[in-house]
């Protein structure tokens, strides 16, 4: 008896050990694979011409080598006004003084909240004053013009009774900017808050490195989830480079290729957008405020004066899906065309297209009013 157990015992050892031995090759077969892969990888990256070929999409690993080539150690910074933030990924830095900062003599400022210009705006809201948020990306913000050319200034001079706050930030998408909302636009106890709505955000939403590493919302249960926070730094982008795994960039950007084909990221990007943009509206309504978007596409495309064209009508089906305001803005640019006043054709909007813009949105303001407050004129009757 006791001969057969220590003969059952050593048969059951000798299986434990064949097991284990055969989970290590598994291991070490699994890692020479990944090895390989890592390895084919990197030198199909390293044939310009191939990388060439690969770099010509708008996938967040694309982004990131293109962000990488530019910031290696020892260059100054691409752009010297953002700073870094843990929730949103890059934020306006605070007390900024610049001049000629796309150079053409553009004047540029901050206050100590990192807002756009020089003004200080408190959180309590000045008395007998309609306050006005303007959230956005560079379109709002005001990339290559100055601090007194952005379509939030022209407006708040158009309606001097009226504060107008620039909340825009350069390569934000519509995540960033709920978040920056949430976190800081609420504080101010808007009035009116005002989205300058652009297309190309809504690929943004889709990302987790844009201009810098970001979130990213997802979609779970038809609920918004938050991923990728806190964000990454760029110090960490930059240590962590070498030590990220290239096959699984390009397997991402083989899935999104794949994906973008049979229309599975579109549709999940409408989706997507659309959650944030609900969420959106909940919290302006949640701080009492009217939601208002702008759609700033399009702007100088057709040359017509008709009704609402083209993509126009998707965005208008989108905001009645929403139930919330919104306003078109390129008739009023094309009626100073008719004028023969000349603007800037592409890129950010110049000086003009911005003051058009603006006088679009106050146009707008006037004739719809607001529930228990009206524009009147240039001011604010109660």
């Amino acid at each position: 008896m006791i001969i057969i157990e220590i003969s059952s015992r050593s048969e059951k050892k000798v299986e434990q050990m064949l097991f284990v031995k055969k989970v290590i090759q598994t291991l070490l077969l699994f890692c020479l694979f990944l090895s390989i892969l890592e390895v084919g990888s990197r030198a199909l990256l390293g044939i310009k011409s191939i990388d060439r070929i690969i770099r010509q999409g708008h996938g967040s690993a694309i982004r990131r080598w293109n962000w990488i080539d530019r910031h290696q150690p020892g260059m100054p910074p691409v752009v010297p006004y953002d700073r870094y933030d843990p929730t949103k990924g890059w934020e306006l830095k605070p007390n900024i003084s610049y001049r000629n900062t796309w150079g053409e003599g553009q004047v540029f400022h901050s206050n100590s909240r990192g807002i756009r210009g020089e003004v200080e705006h408190s959180y309590a809201k000045p008395k007998g004053k309609l306050r006005i948020l303007c959230l956005g990306d560079s379109f709002t913000f005001g990339e290559g013009v100055s601090d007194g050319e952005t379509y939030p200034y022209y407006l708040q001079q158009m309606l001097p009774n009226v504060e107008v706050i620039n909340m825009g930030v350069h390569g934000y998408g519509h995540d960033q900017t709920l978040i920056y909302l949430k976190e800081e636009g609420v504080k101010y106890r808007p009035d009116i808050v005002i989205l300058g709505f652009l297309a190309q955000d809504n690929d943004r939403n889709m990302m987790t490195f844009s201009d810098y590493a970001k979130p990213r919302f997802k979609l779970a249960k038809g609920k918004l989830k938050l991923c990728n926070v806190p964000v990454p730094s760029p110090d960490m982008t930059l240590r962590q480079e070498p030590w990220r795994l290239k096959f699984l960039d390009l397997l991402s950007l083989l899935q999104e290729h794949i994906s973008n084909r049979i229309g599975a990221y579109a549709k999940e990007r409408e989706a997507l957008t659309n959650a944030i943009l609900k969420e959106m509206l909940a919290t302006t309504r949640g701080a009492g405020a009217m939601p208002i978007f702008a759609y700033l596409d399009h702007v100088r495309g057709e040359e017509s004066n008709s009704g609402v064209i083209g993509d126009e009508k998707s965005f208008l089906d989108k905001c009645g899906d929403l139930s919330v305001k919104c306003v078109f803005l390129r008739r009023s640019v094309y009626s100073a065309r008719l004028l023969g006043i000349r603007i800037k054709e592409k890129g950010h909007f110049d000086p003009k297209t911005n003051e058009l813009v603006a006088l679009g949105i106050k146009e707008y303001l006037l004739k719809n009013g607001l529930p228990d407050r009206k524009l009147q004129g240039d001011g604010l009757i109660f």
